[in-house]
């Protein structure tokens, strides 16, 4: 079994889509660490603040196979894919940690760089896997949120 981890987001009606995918997650993958959720401006882009939390489980699928599912998942609640990175969206699942794997295989790319770039994604992982290690900083989550430019992007905690 391998530790998976999820960065979960969303900004159009995200108390409803977040809710739901988590019961989708749990019904595919059992168990689930849930971080607090975090409230953030957009990030790119003129839009609705979004929700983001992270979520790890243990499993047995491959990171493409959860990656697969994950999309039908964002499918299942009206997410289209193709438009533009950086704009509003029902759901948003991405993989980001798939044990200690570093790898690159069709467009998926562990760990994912929004881990080292981004406050909605470092800190709620932090919270949930503080003194496990970025398999290539090799620095901690706790360590690296505690260096984080915390002024870049500027989260509060909500309750969902």
């Amino acid at each position: 079994m391998v530790q998976a981890y999820i960065s979960v987001g969303s900004n159009i009606e995200p108390k409803k889509h977040i809710r739901a995918s988590l019961i989708d997650m749990q019904q595919h993958y059992g168990q689930l660490v849930i971080s607090s959720v975090y409230e953030s401006e957009a990030v790119g882009f003129v839009g609705d603040n979004f929700y983001n939390l992270v979520v790890g489980f243990e499993t047995e699928q491959s990171p493409l196979a959860i990656n697969q599912t994950l999309r039908q998942i964002e499918q299942n609640h009206g997410r289209l894919r193709g438009q533009n990175k950086f704009s509003s969206r029902t759901l948003d699942l991405d993989l980001i940690l798939y044990g200690d794997a570093i790898l690159q295989e069709d467009s998926l790319i562990l760990p994912r760089d929004e881990i080292l770039k981004y406050a909605f994604v470092l800190q709620p992982l932090a919270e949930i896997l503080p003194n496990a290690k970025h398999p290539i900083t090799q620095q901690t989550y706790y360590d690296l949120w505690q260096h984080f430019d915390k002024d870049k992007q500027i989260l509060w905690k909500i309750v969902l």
